[in-house]
């Protein structure tokens, strides 16, 4: 299983924010995205809007490990 993560460069606005943010599970990554969108976004932390942050999710492809 690899890493999310999620990009604020995929979201258009004013601010032109290049925040990406990654984690090992789903609640932590929506958890940080959360706190970071309203902090920083002006967004209201409500169920319909987490919903919005689980669908721009995408996985990391899991490095080769260098022998």
């Amino acid at each position: 299983m690899g890493r999310k993560f999620i990009d604020c460069r995929e979201f258009p606005s004013e601010m032109k924010c290049t925040v990406a943010i990654s984690a090992d599970s789903m609640e932590e990554l929506v958890d940080a995205a959360v706190v970071h969108a309203v902090s920083v976004h002006g967004e209201h932390d409500t169920p319909a809007f987490r919903a919005e942050i689980r669908k721009a999710v995408h996985e990391m492809e899991t490095p080769r490990s260098v022998a």
